[in-house]
């Protein structure tokens, strides 16, 4: 699919219901035309993981995922060999009275291909956006594994050798800054930090996630979202608790928002109790702008 330009990939985000500015939409063209792996960071939900699903919506094209967390390894990420059909192809050979070589065993048929490798097998036409999302909950050992995938587009299986990309994925990481990644992987890497939205946006974003909530009660919560980030909270709310939160009110049937519907939904949108005690503390009527 050709995109013509920023703006006109701005656009076509917008018609996938995914609001970017034009910083954001710069930086998805310039990763989908270069192309080169880019890294989006920013708080808990402002929209990193959601950009990379729109960007695949919006290339007509899969979205493969790779969830990070500590503790990940090649065997989740890349492949792992599928050992019960191994020890099956053993049995069957002995069975009927076969050797069976050893490379027999280590073969595409016993291959479990993981996110990263089925993104550099994709057979295209149009390659794939790879989602590497929170790359900073993994560790330093697996950020160095991903530089041979971000700069080569290749991977190395050492029964097999080197598997080369055809079609090389576009590839976008996202990262909260739990931990500050290495310098090796940002070189290679386009960057865009998403900030939080001001709340005519963000009001505009719940509109179009829930969109039978009333305007005013989406406006409504996005000013008191933004309130709320200015307290000193554990987890300040992103634009994901905005939309459960307009969700929940209007599952409620609740047409604006007011102290006591507010103090009674604080949970929708504040998941720590100390955050909604400092917000009662403060007063719901403050909250929602009495």
């Amino acid at each position: 699919m050709t995109i013509a330009d920023a703006a006109d990939l701005q656009r076509r985000l917008d018609d996938v219901d995914y609001l970017a500015d034009r910083g954001l939409a710069t930086a998805l063209y310039l990763a989908v035309s270069l192309p080169q792996p880019i890294l989006l960071e920013g708080e808990a939900g402002v929209g990193k993981t959601e950009a990379a699903k729109a960007l695949a919506a919006v290339l007509d094209t899969p979205l493969l995922r790779l969830q990070c967390y500590e503790g990940i390894d090649a065997a989740e990420a890349l492949y792992e060999w599928n050992y019960p059909r191994q020890l099956l192809s053993i049995r069957l050979a002995e069975s009927a009275g076969h050797k069976i070589a050893e490379d027999d065993l280590f073969d595409d048929d016993h291959l479990i291909a993981r996110p990263l490798l089925q993104a550099i097998e994709h057979p295209g036409p149009r390659p794939v956006v790879l989602l590497v999302d929170e790359v900073d909950r993994a560790d330093d050992e697996f950020e160095a594994f991903l530089l041979q995938i971000l700069g080569e587009a290749a991977v190395t299986i050492p029964e097999l050798g080197t598997r080369r990309a055809h079609h090389p994925p576009i590839v976008v990481l996202t990262s909260n800054r739990t931990r500050d990644l290495h310098d090796a992987l940002k070189r290679r890497c386009l960057y865009h930090w998403i900030d939080y939205p001001d709340p005519g946006t963000a009001a505009r974003i719940v509109r179009r996630r829930v969109p039978e909530a009333q305007t005013t009660l989406a406006a409504q919560a996005a000013a008191a979202v933004a309130r709320l980030r200015e307290l000193d909270l554990q987890k300040p709310p992103g634009v994901a608790e905005t939309i459960d939160w307009a969700a929940a009110l209007t599952q409620l049937g609740v047409p604006r928002l007011d102290p006591e519907v507010a103090a009674v939904t604080l949970g929708s949108v504040l998941k720590y109790r100390e955050d909604q005690a400092l917000v009662r503390e403060r007063g719901t009527e403050w909250l929602v702008g009495d």
